[in-house]
């Protein structure tokens, strides 16, 4: 009996240890996979301070969970199942949504770098309606509720570029790694966010009460350098999805029989790596950067014009009719 006790133990421990291997496949997965997913990771991380501006700062962090729930219930709830129908149906189909997503990045970062040259009538439209006559908890739900549709266009985007990362066949482990790479990227930008946006608070707390000559020098510190902060956060932000965008784009054209960009990125790397040996890895991964980040820019300044006499009048047609649909229907 002894001796059965013991093998069943063992085989238990050697399920234990199956399991564990499987986790940290699993993890080790999803934090490859997320990686991919840097540039509009860094770019939801970029944006979302910005919709707590002109609110108290007790409403700060609230707001910033409100938003974060919000992104995990898009991203499991919504993204999550259509990522792994795609990739059981319609697996052609990745790549090509990937695009879409990817002349998105690259259309929002050509605005936001022409935006620092001309202000967009839009974001004066923007900052007029902030001054009109509302309630505090209406703006509030105003600003989770765009954050929120903002996040899932996002959150859209690095669910399919962790998806397209996934190295392995298997349904379940697929469900898996999305599901850690997802809830972990949330957990990661949202934590970001409320400690950005509770550092100058943090800062003038320690400017005030800290004992030490030190101590109230860092938080002055801290509250003159938080606005350079976000500003450098910001360019960084949108650097990343304008490059990010141009190498989805030309990864895409290349499966596509499109070498010409793809040729180009290599070229620039193995240059740089050739002309920097004491620093090749890094030199070439900024010149990969860089000719990915003229790409994304170049297709996004074509996108500009497409967004604003195409697209955008329909689709403000669209929102206008849904109502009177709803209504209609009421």
């Amino acid at each position: 009996m002894s001796v059965g006790l013991l093998a069943l133990l063992d085989d238990v421990a050697g399920l234990v240890k199956v399991a564990a291997a499987s986790l940290d496949d699993i993890a080790g997965q999803a934090a490859k996979a997320s990686a991919k997913a840097a540039g509009a990771v860094i770019d939801d991380a970029a944006v979302t301070p910005s919709y707590v501006k002109g609110f108290k700062a007790e409403r700060e962090l609230p707001i910033v969970g409100r938003i974060a729930w919000g992104s995990v219930e898009n991203k499991l709830i919504f993204l999550l199942p259509a990522a792994l129908l795609l990739s059981v149906f319609l697996p052609w189909l990745i790549t090509p949504l990937l695009m879409i997503g990817g002349a998105y990045l690259c259309y929002e970062g050509a605005e936001k770098v022409f935006h620092l040259f001309a202000p967009h009538e839009a974001e004066k439209h923007e900052a007029s309606i902030e001054h009109t006559a509302i309630s505090p908890a209406s703006l509030e739900e105003q600003k989770i509720a765009g954050a929120i549709k903002t996040d899932f266009i996002l959150s859209a985007e690095i669910m399919t570029i962790i998806l397209s990362a996934i190295e392995v066949d298997d349904f379940w482990t697929r469900a898996a790694i999305l599901a850690v790479a997802g809830v972990g990227i949330t957990v990661l930008v949202y934590g970001a966010v409320a400690l950005i946006i509770k550092a100058d608070d943090v800062g003038l707390w320690l400017a005030k009460s800290a004992r030490t000559g030190l101590g109230r020098a860092a938080g002055r510190g801290i509250v003159v350098a938080m606005p350079v902060f976000m500003q450098a956060l910001s360019l960084v932000g949108t650097a990343a999805m304008t490059w990010v965008g141009g190498s989805i784009i030309a990864h895409g054209l290349y499966e596509f029989g499109i070498s010409g960009p793809e040729h180009i990125i290599e070229a620039a790397a193995h240059w740089a790596e050739a002309a920097f040996p004491a620093i090749a890895g890094l030199a070439g991964w900024l010149a990969t950067a860089l000719v990915d980040f003229i790409i994304g820019l170049a297709l996004g300044a074509l996108l500009i014009p497409v967004v604003g006499y195409a697209i955008s009048p329909v689709w403000g047609r669209i929102k206008r009719m849904l109502p009177q649909r709803a209504k209609t229907a009421g």
